[in-house]
């Protein structure tokens, strides 16, 4: 990443500013978001609402009438199956999961709720989902994740997931919205709401073991005896998420070697390491925030981390410590065709339009057809659910995949099921994921990858999500002859909402930042370190002509690129 690095980062946050956590629940029930300003508004983005109480984007106001717009739209599609709702460790999930509640008894909706209010991570929410409605066809289930995912602890988050199990797609989120907002503008005048002593002990209301569910179906997913088998030595550090407590549980019914590194939970997360910013993320794909686990990684032949709601997964070996997310997806791609036979022969693979092209490489030797979409995990649901896709991926570390027989697992991003593959892959070929990527670069070439920004003002970053191929005039990157200019994923022909630009040996994706004045252009090129920088210094350029017919061009930050280059990336 193009930005500088905190001299905060990967040490103990310990000594820093705690959040207060007292003070911003006060504020998630006292401060009232303006629907008048943009910014307080309800906005579903790629993975649900998210904001936080302290600046009025994330609120009881917010919750309540995003839970009624949910009941609302449940009812006019013949919902009316139970309602899975699962939160993680947030200081504000808590209280929006009890908001949530008093609105969804007073719908009586069904709600099944976690036994013993035991966090639940999010891919725990997609497999009571699907499990409740295989061989339905009528009184369907959905669910509602209350998670900010790995963002900072003052955030809030709240999403939606279909009678599908993934996150639901813009066509439902944006109705939602729409709904949610009204009722914002009506000061909340329509909601149904009982209180929440009235709304636990509602006759709608029921208990749901979550944890058992998930934990004694992995089986079906991850060949479990054969890491046993293999006496591997596992570490885990759930980063103080919603799945702290399914470890041990896994280690228990399985009768693996699995250590969990510290169970602690703590909505500050003052036991974490700051990341890149010197802010606290429970982010398993960085470097810094994993500090911990990276530290023990000799003391295991496998290691691994997961975020808070637990759908994203970091891969720490001993022989190269984290595995950089694209490194990792390409090993699991590869193992998992070769090794799960009774997947569909014609499965794609699935992946983003900002993910490595290793992939593609990976795909086309398997001889699988290749899957890209834009970023979002909303797009490989419907594949996940009907077989057509065995694995689908993000370059933010999240993925799911088929059960061993070929049916649906997960259709939302799944960080244990991810990271306990790992330690398959090891039990099974004897080498960790990093020495099998090394193979795999010996075969099918080493890509070198980065992230950078540039500055742009809104009405600019507007003009590049809407960018035509047409707008692109260059004819070279990083000199060579450019092959395709795409502002629509060749999977699925969706928006990417941005630009990319690809060669034989090397690609980059610009994207308009959805909370900065900035521009994020990913680069990867086959050719090395120096042929990325020109492709970077490419990008920028093609970009800025781009956009320069509708408005000034955003500055060419060299200053990225020369950040880039002295710091490395913090991601």
């Amino acid at each position: 990443m193009s930005t500088q690095v905190s001299p905060l980062a990967g040490k103990s946050a310990k000594a820093g500013a705690r959040l207060d956590v007292k003070k911003l629940i006060d504020a998630y029930y006292s401060r009232r978001p303006d629907p008048s300003v943009p910014g307080e508004r309800v906005a579903f983005g790629t993975s649900g609402h998210r904001g936080t109480a302290f600046d009025g984007t994330f609120n009881e106001a917010h919750v309540l009438a995003i839970t009624e717009a949910i009941c609302r739209y449940r009812r006019k599609q013949g919902l009316d199956g139970p309602l899975f709702i699962g939160i993680d460790t947030h200081a504000l999930s808590t209280p929006a999961f009890e908001s949530a509640l008093e609105v969804l008894a007073a719908n009586r909706i069904e709600v099944m709720i976690s036994m013993g209010g035991e966090y639940t991570p999010t891919p725990a929410v997609s497999h009571a989902i699907l499990v409740y409605n295989r061989g339905r066809t009528s009184g369907l289930a959905d669910g509602i994740v209350v998670t900010p995912s790995h963002n900072p602890p003052e955030s809030g988050g709240f999403k939606y997931n279909p009678a599908n199990g993934g996150p639901a797609d813009t066509a439902v989120t944006g109705a939602i919205e729409v709904a949610a907002n009204a009722l914002l503008a009506n000061a909340l005048k329509d909601i149904a709401r009982m209180p929440i002593a009235q709304a636990r002990r509602a006759a709608s209301t029921h208990e749901h073991d979550f944890l058992t569910a998930y934990v004694s179906d992995l089986g079906h997913v991850i060949d479990l005896p054969a890491i046993k088998s293999a006496g591997l030595t596992l570490g885990v550090d759930p980063m103080g998420g919603a799945g702290v407590h399914y470890w041990a549980r896994i280690a228990e019914h399985y009768g693996i070697d699995l250590s969990v590194v510290s169970e602690e939970v703590d909505p500050t997360f003052s036991f974490m390491t700051f990341d890149w910013d010197g802010r606290i993320r429970m982010d398993p794909s960085s470097k810094y925030a994993m500090q911990r686990l990276i530290g023990l990684k000799d003391r295991y032949d496998i290691a691994f981390g997961c975020d808070t709601d637990h759908d994203r997964h970091g891969i720490v070996t001993k022989t190269a410590g984290l595995m950089p997310p694209n490194h990792y997806l390409a090993v699991a791609i590869d193992y998992l065709y070769r090794n799960r036979p009774h997947w569909k022969k014609d499965s794609a693979v699935g992946k983003t339009v900002v993910s490595s092209g290793i992939i593609d490489r990976v795909a086309a030797r398997l001889g699988r057809r290749l899957y890209e979409v834009p970023v979002g995990f909303k797009w490989f649901v419907d594949g996940l659910l009907d077989g057509s896709l065995g694995f689908g991926g993000e370059e933010s570390a999240g993925a799911s995949f088929l059960r061993v027989d070929g049916s649906a697992w997960s259709t939302d991003k799944d960080g244990i099921a991810a990271a306990l593959l790992s330690a398959e892959i090891t039990a099974r070929s004897g080498r960790d994921p990093a020495v099998m990527y090394r193979e795999l670069t010996r075969d099918l070439g080493e890509p070198a990858a980065d992230r950078v920004e540039a500055r742009a003002t809104p009405e600019q970053k507007a003009v590049l999500a809407k960018l035509s191929p047409e707008q692109v005039q260059h004819t070279e990157l990083g000199g060579e002859k450019i092959q395709a200019r795409l502002t629509r994923a060749p999977g699925n022909n969706a928006p990417i909402g941005g630009l990319k630009v690809t060669t034989q040996n090397g690609w980059f994706a610009a994207r308009p930042s959805g909370t900065e004045d900035i521009y994020k252009i990913y680069a990867e090129s086959f050719r090395g370190k120096d042929h990325l920088l020109a492709i970077v210094a490419d990008a920028q350029t093609i970009v800025s002509d781009a956009l320069s017919a509708s408005a000034a061009a955003p500055r060419t930050d060299k200053e990225a690129v020369q950040a880039w280059q002295n710091e490395g990336d913090p991601n």
